[in-house]
């Protein structure tokens, strides 16, 4: 996991090329221009889709994890937390191969509170729990970049 903000996100370049095409993308896009849905970048290497939701109780939100690609969640609007736990310590309940999801149970690690100025880069080994109320419930917008590991 790699929580940031935005002034910093040079410094991951090098890393992995996928995870380079993100970052050079996140950095030169104008990301209030990408359509709803998948944007392309680089094929099944490295894409970003870009959604809209309300935040929710953390009662009600999910864990969520992935076996093929890490993610790069910047939020153009609104603020929410996301919880981060190492998937290994949680319990997996759910796995959709083709969606490359898994879902789990437990108990959160780490909150990272999110805003327009924040970066969370997280890995295969980070399962996260997305649109979490930071305070109270607010619109997000939101471009998560997908980059193959």
């Amino acid at each position: 996991m790699i929580y940031t903000k935005r002034e910093n996100l040079r410094r991951y370049l090098g890393m992995s090329s996928s995870l380079d095409s993100a970052i050079r993308h996140l950095l030169s896009a104008d990301l209030r221009q990408l359509h709803k849905g998948r944007n392309e970048i680089d094929g099944d290497q490295t894409f970003v889709n870009r959604f809209d939701y309300q935040t929710m109780p953390r009662e009600q939100a999910i864990w969520e994890g992935h076996g093929k690609y890490g993610d790069i969640h910047v939020l153009l609007s609104g603020h929410e937390k996301i919880g981060v736990a190492n998937a290994a310590g949680l319990k997996m309940v759910t796995q959709k191969p083709e969606e490359d999801f898994i879902g789990y149970e437990g108990d959160v690690e780490v909150w990272c509170p999110m805003t327009t100025e924040d970066i969370l880069i997280v890995f295969p080994e980070d399962a996260h729990m997305v649109k979490v109320a930071d305070g109270s419930s607010t619109l997000v917008e939101k471009a998560c970049y997908k980059f193959k590991v």
